[in-house]
């Protein structure tokens, strides 16, 4: 149940039938509430086990709106509602707390279902990334440090190859010679980094679907939600991690890996919706690397996955022994089956970039 100092602090008068749990979020604690003036809003318990720094996504959110503000004032972006002593977050107890408005009329879905759906969701991730294009990163700082820097991810993988116990090291063998044969994606990465002409962009870095709101009737885009992870980053993590969960039938949860599969029409589409915004901002290496960016997401997901198998599973909750291990071999095959389609997505891209 949320407090009612908690409510006061946003000079929100609500009775407890009123409050619900809200959403599939498995992150924060969100509710939904209406106020006294009628209006809903979504009232959120940070969860500061991953999110260290409370202040700095506060801090994220706050200079992005107002720059969007400034220079495109129409633009719809989820800002959060201030206290009644003017501040972005509530310290009660150990627990942050925000709330935002709630978007009238909206909705969300869980996977791609239709590739309007996956066209309507990139669109609108790559109109934030051209809003936002050319802001200064200068006062943003990481709300997770490191959250997609592959080098650092590869490393990990090799320590835990060395010190996993030897049951899990000989049963994962095969799979783990397999992501060793495709490190060369982690080496394009370290290359790109530094790369003046791959500079860092303010990105969202969870680009899943249900982090767009859509109109509950027609299913076109409203806005970009979720907002926690807008931090610097490259290109390739949003457009990376929409081809890792929008292109295939199945999610990373799936055993039956011949499910898994490249559908060409919903890559079309995400790439079409990203592209038609984030285009004419792109540069030459930039547009080099767009077929790269599945590439980078998916391999690091799935080595993700393999190395807390091999740790002994401490990251990612598994229910059932076998679970990372699985879902590591599922991004394998993901992995395989984009690169397999590698000629006939380039010539998409290409399309996309020349519309």
């Amino acid at each position: 149940m949320v407090n009612k100092e908690i409510l006061d602090a946003f000079g929100i008068v609500a009775s407890g039938p009123e409050i619900k749990k809200f959403g599939s979020g498995h992150i924060n604690n969100t509710f939904l509430l209406e106020g006294g003036d009628g209006k809903k809003y979504i009232l959120q318990r940070i969860n500061t086990y991953v999110f260290k720094e409370p202040e700095v996504i506060a801090r994220n959110l706050r200079l992005a709106a107002n720059y969007l503000a400034e220079h495109h004032p129409d633009y719809l972006f989820i800002t959060p509602v201030t206290t009644i002593t003017g501040e972005d977050l509530f310290h009660y107890k150990d627990e942050y707390w925000r709330m935002i408005p709630f978007i009238p009329s909206s909705t969300s879905v869980d996977q791609a279902d239709t590739p309007k759906q996956a066209y309507e969701a990139a669109k609108q991730f790559g109109r934030m990334a051209r809003y936002l294009h050319g802001i200064d990163l200068r006062e943003f700082k990481a709300t997770i440090p490191n959250f997609h820097n592959l080098t650092l991810r590869y490393s990990a993988f090799q320590d835990a190859i060395r010190t996993a116990k030897e049951e899990r090291k000989q049963s994962a063998e095969k799979l783990i010679d397999q992501f060793l044969q495709y490190s060369g994606i982690a080496v394009t990465f370290e290359k790109l980094k530094t790369d003046p002409a791959f500079a860092d962009r303010l990105m969202h870095h969870d680009t899943k679907i249900n982090n767009v709101l859509l109109n509950k009737d027609t299913y076109e885009g409203i806005c970009v939600c979720d907002l926690d992870t807008l931090m610097p980053g490259k290109i390739i993590s949003d457009l990376g991690d929409m081809v890792r969960t929008y292109v295939s039938p199945v999610s990373e949860e799936e055993r039956d890996f011949s499910r898994i599969e490249v559908r060409e029409d919903y890559y079309e589409a995400l790439m079409k919706g990203y592209l038609s915004e984030t285009g004419s901002t792109l540069s030459d290496t930039e547009r080099k690397h767009l077929f790269y960016a599945g590439q980078f997401m998916i391999y690091m997901q799935g080595i993700r996955f393999l190395t807390d198998y091999l740790n002994g599973d401490v990251y990612y909750p598994i229910k059932y022994p076998e679970h990372n291990f699985n879902r590591a071999k599922n991004q394998l095959t993901l992995l395989e089956r984009l690169m397999e389609k590698e000629p006939q997505l380039q010539r998409i891209i290409d399309n996309c970039l020349t519309a």
